[in-house]
C-alpha cells in the first residue's frame, strides 16, 4: 500500500489531528485543520494525486531574514494542498526514519535540536576536543534536484507511487512570482513541508560516514558540527565535509565556518558550550536584541501617528514578545522558551535579554534614553504583561508541586 492512499483516510487525517493537538500547538491552527476534514478539504488534493489531476504550482515569496538587509527565498503551497503535504510528510519521516543516522536530528519523531546538544554535552572529554562548525550556504534552495531524484528512488524502492509524485513535484519547474508564472531551479523549496524529508536525504550518506568511524558528530538539517581529539583527526573531518559537499554541489557559508581549539568552546543550532557550562549563544541574543529594537521603533511611530500613550505600544510589544518567548509559533516550532530552557544550565544570557526587553519598554513609556525613563516602575510593566525570563526559566525548573 502506497501512503498516498492513507490521504484519502479521515481516520489517519484525524490521528494527524489528534497528533498536532497533543503537541500544544495554536489552537488556531488545529481549528483550521479540524475544519478541513470536517468539510473532506483534502479529498480533492487525495484524488487529483491518485488520479493524475493537476497540483498547484508553489508560490515564491521573498521575506526578511534579520533586519531588512538580508533576504532569503522561500516557497507555499495553497492551503489545501499544503496541509495535505503536511500530512504526506508527518507519514513519510515514520514510515523512512531507520535510513537515517544516529547523528542526524532534525524533523525526526522523537529527536530534536536539544537531544543534539544533550547528546554532544555528553560526551566523554568534550571540553578537551578540537570543533569545526559549519553551515551549508542556501543549501534548500541550491540542492541540486538531479543528484537527489536517484537517492530518493532509492530510499522510496517500496513505494513507485510515491516517488513518481515526489519526483514530479521536484521536477517542476515553473513557480508563481506576484501576478507571473516564472521558470527556475528552485531547489527543494524552503518553506514547503516535503524539504524537511529531502534535507535529511540528501546528506544521508555523509551522515552515516561520521557515523561508521565513530565520530561525534551532529547534523541539523544544514548545520553540522564534529569534533575530535586533535587537530590532525579535525583536519580529516573537515576534508570529509569539504569533499562531500562539493561532490554534491553545496557550498560552506564562509561567515557561520567556524574551529574551535580546545578549552574555548562552541556554538551549534543557537547554543554556546563551554567548560561544562551551555547557554544561548552570543548571536542568537544579538538577534533577538535587534527584533526588539525594531519592533519597539516602529511600535512607537504606530502610536504616534495614531495619538496613543506609551503605554499601548508597550502592551503590543509585550504581546509580540510573549508569543514568541513562551507561545508555540506554528504548527512545528517550538516556542523560544521551550528551545531554550531545557537545555542550558545558566540564566547568564536570561538577564542580558531581561535587561533590555525591560530597558527598551521603559523607553517605549517614556520616550526617553536618559536616567528619567527608570521612572517607569517595574510594577506597571508586570501590570502590563510582561514577563521575566529568568522567572519563567526557573520556574520550568523548579515547578511548584501541587
Amino acid at each position: 500500500m502506497s501512503l498516498l492512499d492513507s490521504l484519502g483516510s479521515r481516520e489517519c487525517w484525524l490521528a494527524f489531528l489528534q497528533y498536532k493537538s497533543s503537541l500544544g500547538v495554536k489552537k488556531s491552527f488545529c481549528k483550521e485543520l479540524e475544519e478541513f476534514i470536517s468539510s473532506e478539504g483534502y479529498l480533492q488534493v487525495y484524488k487529483n494525486i491518485s488520479y493524475g489531476g493537476s497540483f498547484a504550482l508553489p508560490q515564491k515569496k521573498i521575506v526578511n531574514k534579520i533586519g531588512k538587509e538580508k533576504k532569503r527565498v522561500v516557497y507555499t503551497y495553497p492551503f489545501a494542498e499544503n496541509i495535505t503535504l503536511k500530512l504526506l510528510t508527518y507519514l513519510m519521516l515514520r514510515r523512512y526514519d531507520s535510513l537515517f543516522s544516529n547523528g542526524l536530528y532534525s524533523f525526526r519523531p522523537g529527536r530534536n535540536a536539544k537531544d543534539a546538544i544533550k547528546y554532544l554535552i555528553t560526551r566523554k572529554g568534550i571540553s578537551g576536543k578540537y570543533a569545526y562548525k559549519v553551515d551549508i550556504s542556501n543549501y534548500f534552495n541550491s540542492l541540486p534536484v538531479e543528484n537527489l531524484l536517484p537517492l530518493l528512488e532509492e530510499a522510496l524502492e517500496d513505494d513507485r507511487r510515491l516517488y513518481d509524485l515526489l519526483s514530479s513535484l521536484l521536477c517542476e519547474k515553473e513557480v508563481i512570482y506576484g501576478d507571473t508564472v516564472i521558470t527556475e531551479q528552485k531547489g527543494i523549496m524552503a518553506g514547503t513541508p516535503l524539504s524537511a524529508f529531502f534535507a535529511n536525504i540528501y546528506l544521508n550518506d555523509l551522515d552515516r560516514k561520521f557515523e561508521d568511524i565513530g565520530a561525534v558528530y551532529a547534523r541539523y538539517s544544514d548545520d553540522i558540527i564534529v569534533l575530535a581529539d586533535s587537530r590532525e583527526e579535525l583536519d580529516d573531518h573537515i576534508s570529509l565535509i569539504s569533499r562531500c559537499l562539493s561532490d554534491k554541489g553545496l557550498n560552506v557559508n564562509p561567515d557561520k565556518e567556524r574551529i574551535y581549539a580546545p578549552g574555548e568552546g562552541w556554538t551549534f543550532l543557537g547554543f554556546s558550550y563551554k567548560s561544562g557550562i551551555v547557554d544561548i549563544a552570543p548571536i542568537t541574543v544579538k538577534k533577538l536584541k535587534k527584533k526588539m529594537k525594531r519592533k519597539a521603533n516602529a511600535l512607537i511611530r504606530w502610536a504616534d501617528r495614531n495619538g496613543l500613550p506609551g503605554e499601548k505600544a508597550a502592551s503590543a510589544f509585550i504581546r509580540v514578545f510573549n508569543s514568541k518567548l513562551f507561545e508555540y509559533m506554528s504548527d512545528n516550532e517550538l516556542t523560544w522558551s521551550l528551545w531554550f530552557f531545557p537545555v542550558i544550565n545558566t540564566d547568564k544570557s536570561l538577564k542580558v535579554i531581561d535587561r533590555y526587553a525591560q530597558d527598551t519598554l521603559r523607553y517605549i513609556i517614556s520616550g526617553r534614553r536618559t536616567r528619567s525613563r527608570f521612572n517607569v516602575r517595574y510594577s506597571l510593566l508586570k501590570e502590563l504583561g510582561y514577563k521575566s525570563l529568568v522567572h519563567e526559566y526557573y520556574k520550568l525548573k523548579n515547578p511548584v508541586k501541587q
